[in-house]
């Protein structure tokens, strides 16, 4: 056997995509002078009283493995922040179906590797951060695509919203698992209540698994519910209805860094899940869920005044940028980001690479979150400085003046 065949991996892993955020961030190294936007994270530290927890933790020695699940008391802390969300229920009916993970992505990862098998059909809607999608490729899933739509006229016109006659099409009997973040990285786009309605509606008549990423579920600026939260299947399903919602510390916690995260899931694959944990990480850190478990417990310390900081943030930014030329975007509902599109700019990875170079701005350029949103731009706005928002906009609006004066229409 040659060498280069003993090394061959799978091909669906060689085929997989390489993070394009990340090539555009290489664009900016070793460069302080950058405005890094790309990443999608507060530039904000963890509070310090969450740091305080894992520092006490450790200091007590806590360096030891615990239960595949989580430890008992940050289940209990989990059960009732989502009894506080999704007060239908209380927090003995959440508690025997929570099980944490080691951050969002893997308990996402878990999910798929619970359901999901080789060959099975899955449908995802898009755009939408990569892992959504990989995930279930890397499993050997046949990944279908919905893509929302950006709506032409009327009072939301350029919101994206979910063709749901089309969603309907396209999950039949035969799929396996359909896949929604909302609010969505990275359009911001969010489910209504009624659309989750009619969506877990149809999955319970074809037998499809829902796999939520609720992840921005606190982050929601509409305001048009009664716990400020995004809506939430949470709210609709019953225990034996096939959905498993993933959530994580990383956003509306500021602990993006400290890799945890928690899946709500049908009591009869608990002990499945637990398995799969054995069989990935075995467990997360024990410091790392002390610290969550206080900021779970002090939560109201931490998460509102961030919503309305990133509220702020949002209302800086979006009027900014819809003042430049040529620029497109309609107001996310929720999340952290703005995404907008330069008209007459296709190629959206060149033109972020050249806004690194040449502004010292970096974004996020839209075709990593798939081919729907080629031409398209990510900024995140999760700063805790808003000054540093308005720089950025000067520094793109300089950027395409310079265009325009050199006879370069087409950016």
């Amino acid at each position: 056997m040659k060498s280069r065949e003993r090394m061959a991996m799978r091909t669906v892993v060689e085929q997989l995509q390489a993070s394009r955020i990340r090539e555009v961030a290489n664009e900016g190294l070793g460069r302080d002078d950058v405005l890094k936007f790309w990443f999608g994270e507060s530039d904000e530290a963890t509070p310090g009283f969450i740091r305080e927890a894992a520092m006490a933790s450790l200091q007590a020695g806590e360096t030891f493995y615990a239960h595949n699940l989580g430890l008992p008391a940050l289940r209990e802390a989990i059960a009732a922040y989502t009894e506080g969300l999704h007060p239908a229920h209380p927090a003995t009916h959440w508690l025997g179906r929570i099980a944490v993970t080691s951050g969002g992505v893997n308990g996402l990862m878990l999910a798929s590797q619970a359901l999901v098998e080789a060959g099975d059909d899955v449908v995802v809607v898009t755009p939408v951060w990569p892992n959504l999608a990989a995930q279930p490729a890397i499993l050997g899933a046949h990944v279908r695509r919905v893509a929302l739509r950006v709506q032409a006229e009327g009072p939301r016109a350029g919101a994206w919203q979910l063709d749901m006659d089309a969603l309907r099409r396209v999950v039949t009997p035969t799929t396996r698992l359909l896949i929604v973040n909302a609010p969505n990285n990275p359009t911001g786009w969010t489910l209504s209540a009624a659309e989750q309605r009619d969506i877990l509606a149809h999955c319970r008549r074809t037998g499809t698994w829902i796999l939520a990423d609720e992840v921005y579920e606190r982050l929601y600026f509409a305001g048009d519910t009664a716990n400020g939260a995004a809506p939430s299947f949470l709210d609709l399903c019953e225990p034996d209805d096939r959905v498993i919602v993933a959530h994580s510390f990383s956003k509306s916690f500021l602990m993006t860094g400290w890799r945890l995260g928690w899946l709500v899931l049908p009591p009869a694959l608990i002990d499945a899940i637990a398995k799969l944990i054995e069989y990935n990480t075995s467990c997360a850190p024990v410091f790392v869920q002390r610290a969550a478990t206080v900021a779970l417990q002090r939560g109201d310390e931490v998460t509102p005044a961030l919503v309305s900081h990133l509220r702020q943030c949002r209302d800086t930014l979006v009027p900014l940028l819809r003042q430049l030329p040529g620029v497109s975007l309609a107001e996310p509902l929720g999340g952290m980001y703005a995404f907008f599109r330069l008209q007459g700019q296709d190629d959206c990875l060149a033109l972020a690479k050249r806004l690194v170079r040449e502004a010292g701005l970096g974004l996020a350029p839209g075709s990593a979150f798939g081919p729907e949103a080629a031409g398209w731009l990510r900024w995140c706005f999760a700063s805790r400085d808003t000054a540093r928002l308005v720089q950025g906009v000067e520094r793109l609006s300089g950027w395409l003046q310079a265009r325009t004066a050199g006879g370069q229409t087409r950016l």
